[in-house]
C-alpha cells in the first residue's frame, strides 16, 4: 500500500541473482513505498527520505533499523491474514538494502530511477475536509508524572457527517504518548474550565451529551468512539462505504496522555477529519477483549514474574464481517494474540504480536473483511514480563503492577471491529458488548474499590460519606478531602463536571449507580 497522498505505487524493488544493486533500479523503490510516508515534512520521522542523496547520508541507520526489523514499524507477524496497510519488508528487501550499503551505495542511472513521491501537502491523507484545532496551547512541564487532558474541538456542523478517517497532527509530538477520540454531543466538555489557567479539563472522561462520567458512559463512550492516535501509526481510510457518526451541532473530544521529557513543550494540535458522501449501511461495533482495556481483568503483575497472563473468550451470537483489530498495553506487555475458532473448526489468528512496543501501537485493517459467523468463539490472550530482564520495564528493580493509566501502569486489550451481517442484529451484539463491560465496572468496583463498594451496597449514602469526609463543611468534597490511595478512582469514576470536587448531586448519582451496577450482577 502506498504512504503517497497521490497514492502512487512503485515497480518492486528486488535485485536478481548478479545484478547490480543500485539506487535508481532498486533501493529508490523500496524507500519510497515504505518509508517516504513518514519521512517528510511535517511527518513523525526524524529526516527526511526523499531522494538519493537523503538515502546515502542514512544509510548506515537504514540498514541497522531494517535488520533489527525497528523500521519500517510493523508488529504482527504473518499468521496468515493479509492486512491492508501492511509495511513490513519482505527479507529480500531488507537483504537487497544491506547490498547496496555493503557495495558502498551506488547511485545508478539517474534518469532509471522512479520520481519521488509527491505529496499534497503535510497530511498524509491529503488536504481534510475539516480541520480543527486546540483553542489555546497546553504547556507540558519538562518533569513529573503522566498528564492526561481532555480538549473539546467543536465541530458544530449544521447536519451529520459520516467520518471515514482522522488524522492528528501533534505540535510537539515527543510528549503525546497517545490520543484518543470521542463524540459530544450535548457541548458538555467545553463549558468545563479548570482553575490552572490552562485549556482543557484533567482527566480523560468518557464524555457523553449529558456530561456522564466514565462509570456512567462507560460502554457507550467507546461505541461513540472515532478512532485514536499514536505515534508512528499511519491513518487509513475504512473501507467500502464505512464510516462513523458525527452528529450534527456537536463536539469532538480529544483526550490526551502526555509524558514529560526532559524539556518544558507546548501543545496546540490539529485534527483533520475526512468526510463520507452519505451514511452508511452497516455500522462498525467494538468487540474489545478485555473490555474497557482490561480494568475488571484483574492485572496484577508480581515484581520479578516473566510469564503473566491475562486471557478472555467470547462466542458471537449473530454473523458478522471483522473490518480491522487493535491492541492496547504499556511498557511490560509482550505478546498479544487474538484468534477466532470458527464453528467449522477452522481456527484464524486474527493479530499476533510476539515483540509489544508501546511506541508502535497502530490499527490493522484486514486487505478484505473476514466472515465470522454465529457460534465463532474469539480468545484474546496477553502476556507481560515484569522481570530485569525486560528492557522495556520501567522500574530498576521491578515492581509489583496494577491496572493504571499511567504508562508505568499496565492496562491490557485487544478490540475487533466488526459489522453485523445483518443490520437489523447489530442491536443484539451492542447489548452484549454493553453487560460485559458494565460487568468489567463490577468486577473494578468490588475488588478494588474498597470505600466505593461500601458505598454501591448503601452501607454509606451519599450524605453519611459527606459528613465523613467534608472536614472543612462546606458541602462537597474537594480534591483534598478524599483519601489518596481512591483519589483518581473516585473523581475518575464520579466527577461528572470535572471540577475536582464531589457535590452531593454526584455523590448520590454515584450511590445509585453503583448500586445499579450491584444489582445486575445478581
Amino acid at each position: 500500500m502506498a504512504l503517497a497522498a497521490t497514492q502512487t505505487t512503485f515497480s518492486n524493488g528486488l535485485a536478481r541473482a548478479g545484478d547490480e544493486v543500485t539506487f535508481a533500479s532498486h533501493i529508490a523503490a523500496i524507500i519510497y513505498e515504505n518509508c517516504a510516508g513518514c519521512h517528510r515534512s511535517g511527518q513523525p520521522g526524524p529526516f527526511a527520505l526523499l531522494s538519493f542523496d537523503d538515502v546515502r547520508r542514512h544509510s548506515q541507520t537504514i540498514v541497522e533499523v531494517t535488520q533489527a526489523r525497528y523500521m519500517p514499524p510493523w508488529k504482527p507477524v504473518d499468521a496468515g491474514i493479509a492486512f491492508a496497510n501492511h509495511r513490513g519488508l519482505l527479507a529480500t528487501e531488507v537483504d537487497t538494502i544491506a547490498n547496496w550499503v555493503a557495495a558502498g551505495c551506488p547511485e545508478g542511472e539517474r534518469t532509471s530511477a522512479p520520481p519521488a513521491p509527491e505529496f499534497e501537502n503535510e497530511w498524509s491523507l491529503g488536504q481534510p475536509d475539516l480541520v480543527l484545532k486546540m483553542d489555546r496551547p497546553f504547556r507540558v512541564p519538562a518533569d513529573g508524572p503522566d498528564l492526561y487532558r481532555s480538549f473539546a474541538l467543536p465541530a458544530q456542523l449544521p447536519e451529520d457527517r459520516w467520518v471515514k478517517a482522522i488524522e492528528l497532527r501533534p505540535q510537539a509530538r515527543g510528549v503525546v504518548h497517545h490520543a484518543l477520540f470521542f463524540v459530544d454531543d450535548g457541548g458538555a466538555l467545553r463549558s468545563q474550565r479548570e482553575n490552572d489557567g490552562q485549556p482543557g479539563v484533567r482527566g480523560m472522561k468518557f464524555v457523553s451529551g449529558s456530561g456522564a462520567s466514565f462509570l456512567q458512559r462507560g460502554p457507550a463512550g467507546l461505541a461513540g468512539g472515532l478512532g485514536g492516535y499514536v505515534p508512528g501509526a499511519m491513518p487509513n481510510r475504512l473501507p467500502g462505504g464505512l464510516a462513523r457518526r458525527l452528529p450534527a451541532d456537536s463536539d469532538i473530544v480529544m483526550q490526551t496522555h502526555f509524558h514529560p521529557t526532559g524539556k518544558e513543550e507546548t501543545e496546540q494540535a490539529e485534527l483533520g477529519l475526512y468526510f463520507a458522501e452519505k451514511a452508511p449501511e452497516h455500522l462498525l461495533v467494538p468487540i474489545q477483549l478485555p473490555p474497557l482495556f482490561g480494568i475488571g481483568a484483574g492485572i496484577d503483575i508480581p515484581a520479578g514474574q516473566q510469564d503473566y497472563a491475562i486471557r478472555q473468550s467470547y462466542t458471537l451470537p449473530i454473523d458478522v464481517m471483522a473490518i480491522e483489530t487493535s491492541g492496547h498495553a504499556h511498557y511490560l506487555c509482550r505478546t498479544m494474540r487474538l484468534t477466532a475458532d470458527l464453528p467449522s473448526g477452522k481456527q484464524l489468528v486474527l493479530l499476533q504480536i510476539d515483540d509489544w512496543d508501546l511506541d508502535w501501537q497502530d490499527q490493522y485493517q484486514f486487505a478484505e473483511p473476514i466472515d465470522l459467523p454465529r457460534g465463532t468463539t474469539l480468545t484474546a490472550r496477553i502476556t507481560y514480563d515484569n522481570s530485569a530482564d525486560n528492557p522495556e520495564n520501567p522500574f530498576s528493580p521491578p515492581r509489583r503492577i496494577q491496572w493504571g493509566r499511567e504508562s508505568t501502569d499496565e492496562m491490557g486489550s485487544i478490540t475487533l471491529q466488526v459489522i453485523a451481517k445483518a443490520e437489523s442484529q447489530r442491536t443484539v451484539l451492542e447489548g452484549e458488548m454493553r453487560d460485559r463491560a458494565r460487568e468489567s465496572i463490577r468486577d473494578r468496583i468490588t475488588t478494588k474499590s474498597g470505600p466505593l463498594a461500601g458505598l454501591a451496597r448503601g452501607r454509606l449514602g451519599s450524605g453519611g460519606l459527606l459528613r465523613a469526609l467534608d472536614h472543612n463543611r462546606d458541602g462537597k468534597l474537594s480534591e483534598n478531602e478524599i483519601p489518596q490511595q481512591f483519589r483518581d478512582r473516585i473523581l475518575e469514576a464520579f466527577d461528572s463536571n470535572g471540577d475536582r470536587d464531589l457535590d452531593t448531586n454526584e455523590l448520590e448519582i454515584a450511590r445509585e449507580s453503583m448500586r445499579d451496577l450491584l444489582r445486575e450482577s445478581k
